[in-house]
């Protein structure tokens, strides 16, 4: 058993869209180069069941992604990949082929949020062309289609979605959308509809919510900005918590530092120990 379920291993922070639902990064823009995805992911690869290279940005909008999947499979490393699905098409057979993707997802709301005048079927007549794909080569291949803009008044955005999977699947899908209870319906195979609402990105200016509370920060997962440093969480896209940065420093002593060990504990006792943390919203998700 590893210890954690993921990290989230961001190659960019650059993206070829612009979501409303993305918030304006303050960061520099850049693209982690080889040398350093190598150095990153032969430490953390041992330690993570799955590695998502994504935070923030497009992982296929880096210049060097076939090499990147090559590293990957060369620390056998197994691989979460989420994209706006803008760039499928010039990688499909680089992802259908490599043993270590396990899962894509692809932000199906992404393109209706920055094209809203352009035909949508074409941009789905181009996902299906992977899925399909997918169905044949790689059935092993798990797909999320995410539909993460669910609010009261949603469902007339979807429905274009919604009937063209119908028609290609031949099957019916329950419009009924229980967030609280199941947020996944399998369509076929391995290939899901997962379904979310919009979130707050945590921020130190807004108000104080509650000292109290938990997050799997640090418990199942991490984070790793593109210049190496390493955060809690993976909504910290800012990297407010910088723990330390995987590129200078051994991982495991950034993990067991005194301040990452307080956030840990503090989580697993329902305290929030950090000032970003306290004034984050989507911890309470968490509360039962």
């Amino acid at each position: 058993m590893k210890k954690y379920k993921r990290v989230y291993l961001e190659i960019t922070n650059i993206c070829n869209l612009n979501c409303s639902f993305c918030p304006i990064t303050e960061r520099d823009k850049k693209y982690m180069s080889l040398d350093d995805f190598e150095k990153s992911i032969q430490k953390v690869a041992p330690l993570a069941e799955q590695i998502c290279l994504h935070l923030m940005g497009e992982p296929l909008a880096h210049p060097h992604f076939k090499k990147i999947i090559s590293l990957c499979e060369k620390y056998k490393a197994k691989i979460q990949l989420t994209t706006n699905g803008i760039l499928l098409k010039k990688y499909k057979e680089e992802i259908l082929e490599a043993n270590c993707l396990h899962q894509v997802n692809i932000s199906l709301q992404a393109y209706m949020d920055n094209y809203p005048n352009k035909s949508l079927e074409a941009y789905l007549e181009e996902v299906y062309s992977f899925i399909d794909s997918a169905f044949n080569q790689k059935p092993e291949l798990y797909l999320n289609l995410r539909l993460w803009n669910i609010e009261k008044n949603s469902h007339d955005i979807n429905e274009p979605i919604f009937k063209f999977i119908e028609d290609k699947l031949n099957i019916e899908i329950n419009r009924n959308i229980e967030l609280a209870n199941i947020k996944s319906k399998r369509l076929r195979n391995r290939l899901y509809l997962h379904f979310d609402s919009r979130f707050e990105w945590p921020r130190l200016e807004l108000p104080f919510k509650s000292d109290s509370g938990r997050c799997n920060g640090l418990i199942d997962h991490f984070a790793i900005h593109a210049d190496g440093s390493v955060v809690p969480c993976c909504l910290d896209d800012q990297k407010i918590i910088r723990l330390g940065n995987i590129l200078e420093e051994n991982v495991e002593e950034i993990l067991s530092s005194e301040r990452a060990l307080r956030i840990e504990n503090g989580f697993r006792n329902n305290q929030l120990k950090e000032d970003l943390c306290q004034r984050c919203s989507f911890i309470s998700r968490f509360r039962k």
